[in-house]
């Protein structure tokens, strides 16, 4: 039971009908949301075997002469595919995880793409016990926001979200994005939620003498 009464996610505090829990509602239907994008024949893991073939025009350098045939395939591609990749290994860890409480099986057989779809479907059955009673939520949302994200830039192409220098009171700069859950101020050690960096002012630019 989480007795610190804010999100360990964002850190915001709990209202009245989420005390107790590890992760707030919203946050929870962050992750559900992550999930649920990973799976299925249209989810983003699905889509990543699309773009295994390389890129027109990615910037690499034109080889002439060369006695040996360039890779056909997108390795960092191939890597989120594979079964020990960072993927399908991190779900199948925290479905494992989550056995050791009584709450999922591991199912190891069947495709890649059968597995990730047991693990997502697994964990999205029991993410609202693990956001009332995992200590570790905000571990597991990390991960599975960075495994949302790592396919979504495959996928779609989109570049990393740009860094805002934001400014605490103290007078130590912040570097977010608009999607940064939380932060703490490594100056003063203030944690702040989502909406409360928002609200920061941005840093001023330093300009070089």
């Amino acid at each position: 039971m989480n007795e610190s009464a804010e999100c360990l996610i964002c850190h915001r505090g709990l209202y009245a009908d989420e005390l107790g829990r590890y992760a707030c509602s919203p946050c929870t239907d962050r992750m559900d949301g992550q999930l649920r994008a990973l799976a299925g024949p249209d989810g983003l893991y699905a889509r990543l075997s699309a773009q295994l073939a390389p890129r027109a025009g990615n910037g690499g350098p034109a080889v002439s002469g060369s006695r040996t045939a360039p890779v056909p395939l997108r390795l960092e591609v191939l890597n989120l595919m594979t079964a020990g990749g960072p993927v399908l290994g991190p779900l199948e860890t925290w479905v494992r995880d989550w056995r050791e409480h009584g709450r999922s099986e591991v199912c190891e057989a069947g495709t890649l793409q059968q597995r990730v779809d047991h693990a997502v479907r697994t964990l999205r059955f029991n993410l609202e016990w693990a956001a009332a009673s995992h200590a570790a939520i905000d571990e597991f949302a990390c991960e599975v926001s960075l495994i949302n994200r790592q396919c979504e830039q495959q996928v779609t192409g989109e570049r990393r979200p740009l860094k805002v220098p934001v400014a605490c009171p103290c007078g130590q700069v912040l570097r977010i994005t608009l999607d940064t859950a939380g932060a703490r101020c490594a100056g003063c050690g203030e944690q702040y939620g989502h909406s409360e960096l928002m609200d920061l002012p941005l840093a001023e630019r330093r300009i070089a003498a």
